[in-house]
Formats: structure tokens, C-alpha cells, sequence
């Protein structure tokens, strides 16, 4: 099939819901499940509780469960939270960001959803479920899955619904990845399969990051034109590749010719975990819903003022800061574990004929 006229929506556009999965394996959260399950239902309740207007309507949650057992604490623990949709479903964790498709519209504004290859983050963490649930998610939203033929999770790409897409070298051209990929080759996939037409490449992320350098980790739209990024004190043991982040973000321009503005939000430091190690702790995976802007807090003392900044990019939406230390154990934050589907006039999808 053809893409032609394509585009990822913006997060800040109107979603229908939310893809999430209910937090159920404990041979891979252990003792930190109980605390990760509590982090997953404040995020939940920030996305969906509302007053829902014509402009911004409400957010359903569409949450993946495992069983029945999961079903029932799911649908317990998120009683009261919202427009909630349960999806018995395979997934190998919750880290939907990357394992879900990618939902856009096409031309004529009607929606799908494209699968990029996923290889388990350069082969790290091979999970049963994470290659199916792509189709699993399409399904359940009734939608037309498109395949890419490039190895990609969803966090290593940031786009503004404008033609814009800000990415990595370090993660889309491992060698993990995609031996032998240089840019032209990604953008000659990643272009039509986005809807993008100018790419903005930074070198790489943030210490210790299992994803090999995922861009929502270090700089974010937050508007047409507007980015946010982490401003680094000098002992941040991220400082040298922070501090290139905003130069390489200041001589950039957008896919509009716009040279973009930098919001400067503090960087929370080291975080460390349970066993001393230094953790990928960022402020900019922060998840945009229809009526809230849910920020990760690591009880850091930037934490405050982060949320403050971050919350002053969307003053229409409420700014929520959730701990999101136990959650990071296991390698993310909430856009982690976020999948938005963009909302769409008359319900009508797209079976892939133009």
C-alpha cells in the first residue's frame, strides 16, 4: 500500500484513547510490582479524569491484560478512573511506547496505524508477546496495519505533526538495529512511513539507557516550533551530552524553515537504583493527554521546578508530576508506557486502499 499524504499526528492533538498494558510479570518487576501498578493507575487517572468539552473530549484508556486474574485487578484498581476499555492481549511488558504500532492519518484524515520491525531493543530483552502485540493493538482500534521494513520502537522517534522528526544516530543506526543503515537510508523509510520530510539527527542519549539512545529521553515538542530540553548542572553525569543536545537543537531548523525555540528544563541528576547504579532519569518523558500533562519525578530537587516549566508549555492542560523511581527500575517512564490513538472525524478508518 501507499502512504502518500500521511502524518503522525502531534501528541498535543486530540487522542480517542490511550493504549496501555496492566503491569502483571513479576518474574521481571519482582518485589518493585506493587509500587510500579501504583505509579500505572495515578497515570491512568491523570489521562482520564476530565471535563470533556467539543474542543477536548475525553480520554478513553484502552488497557492490555494479560487474563482473567489481570482483567479483574485491573478493572478493581481503575474503577472511577474513566472511559475504560479492558483488551485480553499477549505483551511481553508495558512498554507500549515501543511495541505498539504508531497510529497517523492519511491525506484524507482517515487513521492506521504502522509496525515497525522490533528486535527487542537490539536484542536485549527478547520477550514473548512484544512481536504480536503491534497487530494486537490494530486490531483492537480497527484499524489497518502497515508494516515498515526498519527496525524501530516508537520513543526513538519525535515528531511535530508538521514534517518534523528528531532522532538518534546511536539508536536507529546501531548496529543492533540496522547493520549498514546510514541517514539516507532511514530517512528514505522513516519519511513516508511518519510523514516526514525534514529529520533532525542527534548523536546519542542518555547514560545506561537500555534503548540505545531513545530521543524521548532527551528533547521534546512541545509545540510547532518549540522544543524542551534538559539543562545539565555541572556534576550531571549526562553534562557533555546534554549540553550537545541544545547545540545541535539550536543550529536546527524545522521542517517549516523555523529555527526552533529551546525551553530549558533542568536535568533531575544522577538517579540511582536500588543497587547503586546510575539510572536514565528524564524529565522529558513526560506523556501529553487530551486535558493533563503527566511529567516523571525521581525525588530530585529540580523536580518542582521541572513540572512548573513543563506544565508552562501547555497552560490549557493540568500538569501532574507522578514518582516515577520504582517505574524506572525497569528501564522507562510514562511516555514509555503510553500509546496514544489520535482522534479522528466520523470514526472512519482506513483498510489501505487510496
Amino acid at each position: 500500500m501507499t502512504t502518500k499524504g500521511c502524518r503522525q499526528p502531534a501528541e498535543w492533538e486530540p487522542h480517542e484513547s490511550c493504549f496501555l498494558a496492566w503491569p502483571s510479570h513479576k518474574d521481571l518487576w519482582k518485589e518493585g510490582l506493587a509500587a510500579v501498578k501504583a505509579s500505572f493507575v495515578e497515570l491512568c487517572r491523570a489521562i482520564a479524569s476530565c471535563e470533556p468539552t467539543d474542543e477536548k473530549p475525553a480520554e478513553r484508556l484502552d488497557v492490555l491484560v494479560l487474563d482473567e486474574a489481570g482483567r479483574e485487578e485491573a478493572l478493581e484498581a481503575l474503577i472511577g478512573a474513566g472511559e475504560l476499555d479492558l483488551h485480553l492481549s499477549s505483551f511481553g511488558d508495558i512498554w507500549l511506547r515501543d511495541t505498539a504500532p504508531i497510529f497517523l492519518k492519511d491525506e484524507k484524515g482517515r487513521l492506521f496505524a504502522t509496525a515497525f520491525r522490533f528486535n527487542g531493543w537490539g536484542g536485549k530483552y527478547l520477550l514473548p508477546g512484544d512481536e504480536t502485540v503491534a497487530a494486537e493493538v490494530a486490531a483492537i482500534a480497527g484499524v489497518y496495519l502497515n508494516p515498515a521494513d526498519i527496525v524501530l520502537e516508537g520513543g526513538a522517534v519525535e515528531v511535530d505533526g508538521e514534517g518534523t522528526c528528531i532522532t538518534t544516530r546511536q539508536c536507529v543506526l546501531n548496529e543492533n538495529r540496522n547493520p549498514g543503515m546510514n541517514e539516507s537510508d532511514a530517512e528514505r523509510i522513516l519519511g513516508p512511513a511518519l510523514g516526514v520530510s525534514k529529520f533532525i539527527w542527534l548523536d546519542e542519549g542518555l547514560a545506561n539507557d537500555h534503548t540505545d539512545g531513545h530521543v524521548d529521553n532527551i528533547v521534546r515538542f512541545v509545540g510547532p516550533g518549540r522544543v524542551a530540553c534538559m539543562s545539565p548542572e555541572a556534576s550531571d553525569p549526562n553534562r557533555r551530552v546534554l549540553q550537545d543536545v541544545r547545540a545541535r537543537l539550536r543550529g536546527a531548523r524545522d521542517a517549516a524553515g523555523r529555527r526552533l525555540e529551546i525551553i530549558d528544563v533542568p536535568s533531575c541528576g544522577a538517579i540511582l537504583s536500588g543497587d547503586g547504579a546510575l539510572m536514565p532519569a528524564s524529565y522529558m518523558n513526560f506523556f501529553i493527554s487530551n486535558h493533563a500533562v503527566i511529567v516523571p519525578v525521581y525525588g530530585s530537587r529540580s523536580d518542582h521546578l521541572a513540572v512548573d516549566l513543563i506544565g508552562g508549555c501547555f497552560p490549557d492542560r493540568r500538569v501532574v508530576g507522578i514518582d516515577a523511581r520504582t517505574l524506572l527500575e525497569g528501564g522507562g517512564a510514562f511516555h514509555c508506557i503510553t500509546q496514544q490513538q489520535p482522534s479522528i472525524v466520523g470514526k472512519e478508518g482506513f483498510n489501505g486502499e487510496q
